[in-house]
C-alpha cells in the first residue's frame, strides 16, 4: 500500500493516516512487532521512549506550535483495527 512516509529511522516509520481525523494526522509505527500495550515488555521500554520524544519533533516539523494529541487504541474494545502497536499523533484543529 503507497505511503505518504513523513520520517523513518532505525526504530520506527511514520506516515500519514489515509483517513485523517484531524488536519496532521500521522501514524507512528514501531518497526519491531507487538499487537498492542497489552503485549509490550520490559524489552519495549527503550523503543516505546524513543516514540514518545520523537512526538513533539514531529509535532513541530508539521506546524503544530500549539499543541498536538496523541493516542494509542488497544484492543477491539478501545477502538483497535490494526493489530501492530502505532501511535496516533493528531493536531491542526482550529
Amino acid at each position: 500500500m503507497p505511503t505518504d512516509l513523513v520520517h523513518e529511522d532505525q526504530h520506527l516509520v511514520v506516515f500519514r493516516d489515509i483517513n485523517p481525523k484531524a488536519p496532521v494526522h500521522l501514524l507512528v509505527v514501531p518497526r519491531v512487532h507487538f499487537a498492542s500495550l497489552e503485549e509490550m515488555e520490559p524489552e519495549h521500554d527503550a523503543l516505546m521512549a524513543h516514540c514518545l520524544r520523537t512526538l513533539p519533533q514531529l509535532a513541530r516539523e508539521q506546524g503544530l506550535t500549539s499543541g498536538f494529541r496523541t493516542v494509542i487504541n488497544t484492543g477491539p474494545g478501545g477502538g483497535q483495527e490494526i493489530f501492530h502497536l502505532h501511535i496516533h499523533l493528531m493536531g491542526g484543529f482550529r
